[in-house]
C-alpha cells in the first residue's frame, strides 16, 4: 500500500512498557498531487517535501479533531511557507518565494529561511471543534541545525520533553521520513513487579533503535517500502506493528468559504474591489483551484449576511 504511515513500537521486556516509538511515513501519489500544482526550484521542493513528511509523522499522534500547521516564515529566498495536515492524516501544502532572491541549486535550509538570522518557525495546534473548550496552540520552533529535522528535534526536546530524532528526504517521487521517540517511564508507586532496572534496559533500548536508524541513507529512505525498512533496520528487536494509515492529499478549500472571507471584509470594501476589477477573482494558494464572484454574487452575498443579521436580534427577543 503506498502513501501510509506506519506506527510499531520497541519491546524492552515483559515487565516494562515500550520505552521507544516509531513511525515511518511513505508519501507518493500525495507528494506528486502537491507538487504538479506549483512549479517551484529543486531546493524549495526538497524543503517542502521534508516539511510535509514531517507534519504526517507528527500528526500521527494527536489526540483531537484538528489540524498541525507549520509555518516558515523566512528572511531568505522564501518567504512563507505552509504546511497543513490533519488527524486523518490529509495534508497540503504552499510556499511563497521573493521574487528578488536568487535560489541556488546547492541552497541550504538556513539559507533558504534563516539566512539573515531573522527567519520564524510556528507549529499551530489547530482544534476543529471549539464547543469542548479546545483552543489553538502555537509553539515557536528556533531556526537552529542545519535541517528541518534538526530544528524539529531541538523543539521536541524543549517544548515537549521528549527525546525524539528524525530522519527526512524528498525528491521529484517521494516525501518519506522516521521518526523514533523515547517515551517516558510510567510513574506512580512501583508495584510488585516492579523491576529495578527497567529504566536501564529502556535506555538500552532507545540508544539501539537510534544507533541501527542512524545507519539508514537517503536513497535508503526514499526507495524502500516502510515494512522493509523497518525490518532491514530493527531485525535485532522485538517490535509491536500497526495497521498502516492511510494518507491523501486534501484541500479544504471551497466556494463557501471564500464566500465567507469576502463577507468577513465587509461591503464597502468588495464593492470598490468590483468597481476597479469588475469580478473579484480568488486563487487558493494551496490547490490552485479559482473562485470567481461577479457584482450579483456579491450583492447577494451581502443580502443573505444582512438578512442573518436581521434574524438573529428577533431570535433572542423571541427567547
Amino acid at each position: 500500500m503506498s502513501d501510509t504511515l506506519h506506527k510499531f513500537l520497541f519491546d524492552a521486556g515483559s515487565q516494562v512498557r515500550s520505552p521507544v516509538r516509531g513511525e515511518i511515513v511513505s508519501l507518493s501519489a500525495t507528494w506528486r498531487e502537491i507538487k504538479h500544482r506549483h512549479d517551484y526550484p529543486e531546493p524549495i521542493l526538497r524543503l517542502l517535501g521534508e516539511l510535509v513528511a514531517a507534519s504526517t509523522l507528527l500528526s500521527a499522534n494527536l489526540k483531537f479533531n484538528g489540524a498541525l500547521v507549520m509555518q516558515i516564515h523566512g528572511d531568505g529566498p522564501v518567504q512563507l511557507l505552509v504546511v497543513e495536515c490533519n488527524a486523518d492524516l490529509t495534508v497540503r501544502a504552499t510556499v511563497k518565494l521573493r521574487d528578488d532572491k536568487p535560489i541556488a541549486e546547492t541552497a541550504t535550509f538556513i539559507e533558504l529561511v534563516n539566512a539573515r538570522g531573522q527567519g520564524r518557525f510556528a507549529i499551530t495546534l489547530d482544534p476543529r471543534d471549539r464547543s469542548k473548550g479546545q483552543q489553538p496552540y502555537q509553539g515557536i520552533v528556533p531556526l537552529e541545525g542545519e535541517s528541518v529535522a534538526q530544528a524539529l528535534e531541538g523543539y521536541m526536546r524543549r517544548s515537549e520533553q521528549l527525546e525524539t530524532q528524525l530522519w527526512l528526504a524528498a525528491d521529484d517521487e517521494h516525501a518519506n521520513g522516521l521518526l523514533l521517540q523515547k517515551l517516558p517511564m510510567e510513574g506512580g508507586a512501583p508495584s510488585t513487579n516492579y523491576d529495578p532496572d527497567a529504566e536501564a534496559r529502556a535506555e538500552e533500548v532507545w540508544e539501539r533503535a537510534v544507533t541501527f536508524a542512524r545507519t539508514i541513507e537517503r536513497a535508503e529512505l526514499l526507495e524502500v517500502d516502510p515494512p522493509t525498512l523497518m525490518r532491514r533496520l530493527f531485525w535485532e528487536e522485538t517490535l509491536a506493528v500497526f495497521d498502516p494509515l492511510p494518507c491523501a492529499f486534501r484541500c479544504s478549500c471551497t466556494r463557501e468559504r471564500v464566500a465567507a472571507m469576502l463577507v468577513s471584509l465587509g461591503e464597502r470594501e468588495v464593492d470598490e474591489t468590483l468597481a476597479e476589477m469588475g469580478n473579484i477573482h480568488v486563487d487558493c494558494e494551496f490547490c490552485n483551484k479559482s473562485y470567481d464572484f461577479d457584482t450579483v454574487d456579491c450583492a447577494q452575498l451581502f443580502a443573505t449576511s444582512n438578512t442573518m443579521d436581521a434574524v438573529r436580534p428577533a431570535a433572542r427577543q423571541r427567547h
